[in-house]
């Protein structure tokens, strides 16, 4: 039995595998912004195995630490991070938004987030070892503009999403290399495209997908061994963006990242 955190739960694919791992026996805890809608998914778990909600705004970065001290705090044993949270496309039309901290919103919740929580959480999972850290990308990749990471000139909500997409693919496997010989795998995947979910339904596109569809490559990498700096296409290998592989890419993102979240 593992202990999982799973982040964005309280709706979509987060929900789904949620509840696929408490019935499979393993002990979930849940994260959501809405304290409310969180206090009821945890119970509807509780009804099928053990659970536990925890409440942060990922938008904020003393939020997203103040998640990892709490988890860390109640439950030493955490061997598995599914960094699922994210914030789509935006309506259509949408203008630039901003995090809590003044960052380009998409890029914060759907980067700077499960980066800063991945790695206040790294000692209790390299503790828990063999432990794995799954991250929810996209198939939509575009490589950030380093002169302008935060998207301040001709804002698009589309670009500003798969851009972030591109960074958490280039982390991932920056973050698998720096964790080779540690037990601690990192991986990350494109679940489904379009997935019936509020992110998708608010951009205005329809659904070509369901969660159902989305969850069988977040289970396999959340609970099988399938080696580590992997991008995956639901259970299938497959290749990221060629720039989240170029060494260069890497480098500057990872300055302009502590950067960031240094601010």
């Amino acid at each position: 039995m593992s202990t999982l955190l799973i982040t964005g739960a309280t709706s979509g694919l987060g929900r789904y595998v949620a509840f696929e791992l408490v019935r499979s026996g393993h002990r979930v805890l849940v994260h959501g912004r809405d304290a409310g809608r969180t206090e009821r998914l945890v119970a509807e778990l509780r009804a099928e195995g053990e659970a536990e909600g925890f409440v942060a705004d990922l938008a904020s970065l003393e939020q997203v630490r103040q998640l990892a001290a709490h988890v860390a705090g109640a439950h030493p044993e955490l061997d598995v991070l599914i960094n699922n949270a994210g914030v789509g496309f935006g309506s259509p039309g949408t203008g630039r938004e901003l995090s809590a901290d003044g960052h380009e919103l998409r890029l914060a919740v759907n980067y700077l987030a499960p980066v800063a929580l991945t790695r206040a959480l790294l000692p209790v999972l390299r503790a828990n070892a063999p432990a794995r850290i799954v991250n929810v990308g996209s198939a939509g990749q575009e490589p950030l503009d380093f002169d302008d990471p935060e998207l301040t000139r001709g804002y698009d909500g589309v670009s500003a999403y798969c851009r972030s997409k591109f960074a958490l693919a280039a982390h991932t496997f920056a973050l698998a290399e720096e964790l080779d010989g540690t037990g601690v795998s990192v991986n990350v995947l494109h679940p489904a495209t379009y997935m019936d979910t509020a992110m998708v339904r608010e951009g205005g596109i329809t659904p070509w997908h369901t969660v159902a569809d989305g969850a069988p490559g977040v289970l396999a990498l959340a609970t099988r061994d399938l080696g580590t700096g992997g991008y995956f296409e639901g259970t299938s290998r497959a290749r990221a963006h060629e720039g989240t592989y170029d060494p260069a890419v890497r480098r500057r993102l990872a300055a302009v990242t502590d950067q960031l979240l240094a601010l």
